[in-house]
């Protein structure tokens, strides 16, 4: 697997939450290339699955055979159309949590009916704005899409309620790191990928179901459906955290140093220290796991995982991510192999112990 052309691939996706239909057939096809069965759940998760083949596996609990879930989310933040002013502005709001503070001078693409129109978010210049108006952030409600129509055209091109999302492309950057939109979660999709290529090729002692759920941005919707429905034995969840910047490094990891682990009551014990005895085996003489203290929420799927049916034992792998929920995501791709490597081996290895570690 190219795992550059991969994250870049699913990067200029454009599918925010609520709006994963748009490119939730693209992902699946992604995993039935690579021999899993794939298919596009009510809500509009895709669950792929690589069978164990084997009746009664290794199962001596109260269910059929182990069924081990890797789970990353697939929408990302956007902005959705709330009106249209009489001069063809378009007024909009915030979905997932962007940024406000970057809005200005950013270039997006709105979902019209009849295809996608580009547009800029524009700002008064600094000329003419008053000198409090220079030191505050714009409020969104003060902001508007310009997309070179008058009313009368942008009406008929656009629908309120019409999704938008960023325009910018992927790219490279130095030293093996990625630049783009939406790294927060389609990083950790291609996480799940990685894995399941690399669980293709071996014998598998449980059902891996690799879900790719909606929603994570507002409700974690897809992650609770999905894990209700697969009623895993353990789970694995795999998302984002900060990455170290030159105004950050309190509770920030360095983009390059491979996987972070969270600890707290949001995960379980027994599957981190699978979790970090995998780490580091295949380390080699970097044998350490980054690790993430999480009071309570980790702020991601394992929330919703943990809970569902008579509940899940589940941990979470990070992926270190500078400036998280703008256009401009930047990671490290061997980051995201490593993550990758850990979730095959977790998946492997997890049925063979499960009974030991959790039950």
């Amino acid at each position: 697997m190219n795992l550059r052309e991969v994250i870049i691939k699913l990067s200029n996706l454009r599918g925010m939450s609520g709006f994963e239909y748009r490119i939730a057939p693209c992902v699946a096809e992604m995993f039935a290339d690579i021999g899993c069965s794939a298919e596009i759940d009510a809500m509009g998760s895709v669950i792929a699955v690589l069978k164990c083949g084997k009746s009664g596996a290794n199962c001596s609990v109260k269910r059929n055979n182990f069924r081990i879930m890797l789970d990353a989310h697939i929408d990302e933040i956007g902005l959705m159309v709330a009106g249209i002013d009489s001069r063809g502005f378009l007024r909009f709001i915030n979905i997932g949590g962007v940024d406000e503070r970057i809005l200005p001078g950013c270039e997006v693409t709105v979902h019209g009916s009849d295809g996608d129109i580009y547009g800029v978010i524009g700002i008064k210049p600094p000329h003419i704005q008053s000198a409090d108006e220079n030191k505050k952030v714009v409020p969104i409600d003060e902001l508007v899409i310009d997309i070179g129509m008058d009313a009368e055209a942008a009406k008929n091109a656009v629908n309120v309620g019409d999704a938008v999302t960023f325009a910018q492309e992927a790219f490279c950057l130095q030293g093996g790191q990625l630049c783009g939109k939406s790294m927060d979660d389609r990083a950790g999709i291609a996480a799940l990928l990685y894995a399941a290529e690399v669980l293709a090729k071996r014998e598998r002692d449980a059902d891996i179901y690799f879900v790719c759920s909606v929603q994570e941005e507002t409700h974690m919707t897809g992650a609770k459906t999905a894990a209700y429905a697969i009623d895993p034995h353990a789970a694995l969840v795999i998302d984002v955290t900060h990455g170290i910047t030159a105004d950050n490094s309190d509770r920030a990891y360095a983009c390059g140093g491979g996987a972070v682990m969270s600890v707290g009551p949001n995960v379980h014990p027994a599957l981190n220290r699978l979790i970090g005895g995998i780490a580091e085996e295949l380390g080699g003489d970097d044998k350490t796991i980054e690790i993430e203290v999480d009071g309570g929420s980790t702020g991601t799927n394992a929330w919703a995982v943990q809970v569902a049916q008579i509940g899940v034992p589940t941990a979470v792998l990070s992926i270190p991510l500078r400036y998280m929920h703008s256009p401009t995501e930047v990671l490290d791709i061997a980051d995201v192999a490593k993550v990758g490597d850990i979730a095959a081996e977790f998946a492997a290895r997890a049925a063979l112990s499960l009974e030991e570690v959790c039950l």
